[in-house]
C-alpha cells in the first residue's frame, strides 16, 4: 500500500493506492484510517473503488454502513472514485446519491474530482 499526500486549497488529502484490496472488512478499514493518520496526519482519504471489497457495494451485507459509520465516528472523510455504471441496484444508487449530498462520504468518477470534493468544502 502506498499513501501519497496531495495538497490543494491548503487542504491535505491522502491518496491510497495498492496492488490488492485495501478495505476487505471493518478491521482493515480501521487499520487504513490509523495508518493514514499516523503516516500523514490527515483525515481525508481518496481511494479507488477497486481497492474495496465487492461486498461493500452490496448494501444488504451491511458492510458499507458499518465501515462508513466508523469513518464518520473517527471524523475522517473519504472519497471513493471509480466507474459505478455497472451497478444497477436502486438502493445502492440512492445510497451514493445521499452520500454525495452529505459532508463526509463521496462517490466520484475520478481521482481529480475526488480530490476537488475533499479540498473544496
Amino acid at each position: 500500500m502506498n499513501i501519497e499526500k496531495i495538497t490543494k486549497n491548503n487542504v491535505g488529502v491522502a491518496h491510497v493506492t495498492a496492488d490488492e484490496k485495501v478495505i476487505t472488512d471493518l478491521q482493515s478499514a480501521l487499520d487504513l484510517m490509523m495508518t493514514v493518520k499516523y503516516e500523514t496526519g490527515l483525515k481525508n482519504i481518496v481511494i479507488s473503488k477497486e481497492l474495496i471489497t465487492d461486498n461493500f457495494f452490496i448494501l444488504s451485507s451491511g458492510l458499507a454502513g458499518e465501515i462508513l459509520q466508523k469513518f464518520i465516528n473517527y471524523q475522517f472523510r473519504i472519497a471513493i472514485y471509480g466507474d459505478y455504471s455497472a451497478y444497477t441496484s436502486k438502493p445502492l444508487r440512492d445510497f451514493i446519491y445521499e452520500s454525495n449530498n452529505g459532508r463526509d462520504v463521496f462517490f466520484t468518477d475520478g481521482l481529480e474530482r475526488a480530490v476537488d470534493i475533499l479540498t473544496g468544502r
